[in-house]
């Protein structure tokens, strides 16, 4: 699934919120000291972090990753893909200028959806795929930024005739996920994985017979528990995040990603669908 043997660093950091104290601070001493934990056995690791070497198999496996010398693995490929100049998240800072701003953004945006790529599972897209091209009806749940994700998967699904929603209203949401049924689909975005009422608008439409889709952060979290096909991606955030900008980014590529292949599965009646809706829109909204 995963072809770059790297991306240990940013694996350790999206799961830092849902390990607990012993793991914390074995992966804070990785993330601190990346260049010296490759050389060090799990016993000295454990030692030097104040943790365990019980904890640090935990953490890989939290993590995804297949033991510590798969761990060790993966940090000494991010320590070499840095020192080849190859991209890494770059922290925004306050005084940075407007050529500056331009390219540590649009870095970032780019490194996200590369780091996203060592996660996001084929097989799990195959099923959600195939699941959205037999769907009646669609539901989008999501809130805050996550909601543009939802707002765009409606807009593109609703143009190759499928009906769907993405109701900003939180008891629209829950009132829209009781009338769904078998034959539907829900998708709960939430990067975090933790937002209530996406997790309660999912859980109806599970009880209604629905299968659902959670589009979220890697590791554990609420949503992922409660979903049938869990989605998941990598977005490292700087301190100035309140906009969510590349875990927004990310979420409209897979939204791009669960869409073409959705309209590939149905081809041609997809491709007479978006022309005349694009059709529609030219004679009615543009300059002839």
């Amino acid at each position: 699934m995963r072809s770059m043997i790297n991306g240990g660093m940013a694996l350790i950091r999206e799961c830092m919120s849902s390990i607990n104290r012993p793991e914390q601070k074995a992966a804070k001493y990785i993330l601190e000291n990346p260049e010296e934990i490759i050389r060090l056995s799990i016993q000295e690791l454990a030692k030097r972090s104040d943790s365990s070497p019980s904890a640090i198999i935990r953490l890989c496996k939290t993590t995804g990753m297949d033991g510590f010398r798969d761990l060790k693995l993966r940090v000494a490929g991010d320590l070499q893909t840095a020192a080849n100049g190859g991209e890494e998240f770059k922290e925004v800072q306050p005084n940075d200028d407007v050529p500056t701003l331009i390219e540590t953004i649009t870095n970032n945006s780019m490194y996200s959806l590369k780091e996203s790529l060592k996660v996001l599972d084929p097989e799990k897209i195959e099923q959600a795929v195939e699941a959205l091209h037999l769907a009646n009806r669609i539901d989008f749940y999501a809130a805050g930024a996550s909601q543009l994700a939802a707002i765009d998967g409606q807009h593109k699904f609703m143009r190759i005739n499928k009906h769907c929603t993405a109701y900003m209203d939180s008891h629209m949401q829950l009132t829209s996920a009781v009338t769904l049924g078998s034959n539907d689909v829900a998708v709960g975005i939430s990067y975090s994985g933790e937002t209530v009422h996406v997790i309660e608008a999912i859980k109806q439409a599970k009880e209604n017979g629905a299968l659902t889709i959670g589009l979220t952060k890697f590791g554990t979290n609420g949503l992922a528990k409660e979903v049938d096909i869990h989605l998941e991606t990598l977005s490292s955030e700087s301190d100035m995040r309140s906009a969510a900008t590349s875990s927004r980014i990310v979420q409209l590529n897979v939204i791009d990603i669960l869409f073409i292949g959705a309209a590939g599965r149905n081809y041609d009646p997809s491709i007479d669908y978006l022309r005349k809706s694009r059709n529609a829109i030219q004679q009615s909204y543009r300059r002839k």
